[in-house]
């Protein structure tokens, strides 16, 4: 003959989640916006950004892309220099989407060039000098940060 036992659970049954890991939960979120706050407040600095280091190649390129994920990279002359179809450049057509949102929000032209920067450490970024915007690119894993790379040594 087989028992069956009930789960243990230390909350009521009409609760689904014992009452102190709500309130553990909304304290957390309490804690982290007092700190917030006070970080801002006190102008604290932003600590853990990538160190600013010397660019040893640099290339203005202006990124194309659609929704199926396809890409083209043109340099500043029109010349295209890359064609991605739609299932090889997700990650250039996903940066290129971003770059477009964040020009669209400031009224600036989609096709202005971008600088794709490799710098000391072999630190590869795209840099947009019209809106501020960049991206280290070795956060995106080696497979994606050498689609890029690529740039630089086409012709």
């Amino acid at each position: 003959m087989t028992t069956q036992t009930r789960p243990r659970i230390h909350a009521k049954p009409e609760e689904m989640i014992p009452r102190i890991m709500v309130r553990a939960m909304f304290g957390l979120v309490g804690l982290v916006l007092i700190l917030v706050t006070l970080a801002t407040l006190t102008d604290r600095p932003v600590q853990h950004t990538p160190p600013v280091a010397p660019v040893i190649a640099e290339r203005a390129i202006i990124l194309t892309g659609d929704a199926s994920g396809a890409a083209r990279v043109f340099d500043t002359n029109g010349v295209l220099i890359a064609d991605f179809p739609s299932d090889k450049g997700g990650f250039v057509a996903g940066v290129e989407r971003v770059l477009a949102r964040t020009r669209g929000l400031q009224g600036i032209d989609p096709a202005t060039p971008v600088l794709l920067q490799l710098r000391e450490g072999n630190r590869l970024s795209l840099h947009d000098p019209a809106t501020g915007w960049s991206a280290e690119l070795m956060g995106f894993g080696a497979s994606n940060s050498r689609v890029f790379a690529r740039l630089l040594d086409q012709p």
